[in-house]
């Protein structure tokens, strides 16, 4: 059953993002393709294991080969190194440009086969399938895909959109509460940079993860999330201005998960700090008033996700200079000046960083 949809029309890309109750309409989405030779289901081990049976059932419907790459479900396996090994399996497998590479998973399977799709043959379709909070609200949305080297997380990729994406909400009933914070975390993020009345009642009267997949506000999260980043991404897909915004909190939270090496924080998590460091900051810099840092913590410490930390900002800033945004080694920023007025490429002083990470330990 349908349950919502959004489409995001770009220069040059148009597709759609449906939210379904299950599996039952994957078929007919896939058929709305022409000319496939094959289905590569791209997945990790722990979506397989629950999921993999219903949804090549419904993939049956579509009579022709459907072939899996099972990955392990971790961040650090989304490199570079495992590339290769993927490639060659494709090509084992006789697949061709007319194959459609299905992303089944979380953010880590949509970024690692969104690379691989957009690379192997120089290009060739694939479609988004997201089972995480997280992967709904944010990373199968918007065409950005790629994989982490040594130096940082998502530092070789493309901008390489999917020819449609499909949410099937059931697959949130077996999220862990983990996973359902890393979701919350963008989805404060997205009410922060839009001011979106929906989100932020969604958010208020948010007070448990148990059978969350059933409630009115998860679609709330999702759709009004999907309809705020659709209408970023159509104005500006390769994120050459005002796309940036999207990375509010991110340039701290994907220090935090370098610095620890991927093993402490999953991605939202370290977006959740992140989040509070960036708001501190624009309180230094934009006179951001405090009430919103003090609420968005609330909100945080509410849903029990992190925000803050104990290690020192002089570990942090070594790798903030690793992240993707960085122009001629000067650290950009997204910062704050009200809910809903975000500024973009904004550089801050090292003791500005020191200091506002020193007031939120203190939170």
């Amino acid at each position: 059953m349908k349950l919502g949809n959004e489409q995001i029309k770009g220069i040059g890309f148009e597709y759609n993002i449906t939210l379904f109750q299950d599996f039952d309409g994957l078929s007919n989405e896939i058929l709305q393709l022409s000319n496939l030779t094959n289905i590569v289901v791209v997945t990790d081990k722990n979506v397989a294991k629950l999921y993999l049976d219903e949804i090549n059932k419904e993939l049956k419907k579509l009579n022709l080969p459907v072939y899996h790459i099972i990955l392990k479900p971790s961040e650090k396996n989304k490199s570079i190194d495992r590339v290769k090994k993927v490639y060659n399996k494709l090509a084992s497998l006789g697949c061709d440009r007319k194959s459609l590479i299905l992303a089944f998973g979380g953010g880590v399977v949509g970024d690692f086969a969104g690379f691989i799709a957009a690379t192997f043959l120089r290009g060739i379709r694939f479609a988004q399938i997201p089972t995480t909070l997280l992967a709904c609200v944010d990373s199968s949305v918007g065409g950005k895909v790629a994989v982490n080297i040594d130096k940082g997380k998502n530092m070789v990729g493309l901008f390489y959109q999917p020819v449609f994406v499909f949410a099937p909400i059931h697959t949130l009933s077996t999220l862990p509460l983990r996973e359902w914070r890393c979701g919350v975390a963008e989805v404060i993020k997205h009410a922060l940079l839009s001011g979106n009345k929906k989100l932020v009642e969604a958010l208020n009267t948010t007070k448990t993860f148990k059978n969350f997949y059933l409630s009115e506000e998860v679609k709330t999260f999702i759709l009004e999330s999907v309809r705020f980043k659709a209408s970023i991404v159509a104005e500006d897909e390769k994120e050459l201005g005002k796309r940036a915004i999207l990375n509010l909190g991110h340039t701290i939270g994907h220090a935090i998960e370098s610095f620890t090496k991927y093993k402490k924080y999953s991605h939202g998590e370290a977006v959740s700090i992140g989040l509070v460091t960036e708001l501190v900051i624009s309180q230094e810099v934009q006179n951001l008033p405090s009430v919103v840092t003090q609420e968005t913590v609330g909100t945080l410490k509410k849903l029990g996700m992190p925000y803050k930390e104990n290690f020192s900002m002089e570990d942090l800033i070594k790798h903030t200079k690793y992240d993707k945004k960085n122009e001629q080694g000067n650290v950009k920023f997204v910062l704050l000046q009200k809910i809903g007025e975000p500024l973009w490429g904004i550089q801050v002083e090292e003791s500005v960083l020191k200091k506002s990470w020193d007031m939120q330990r203190k939170l």
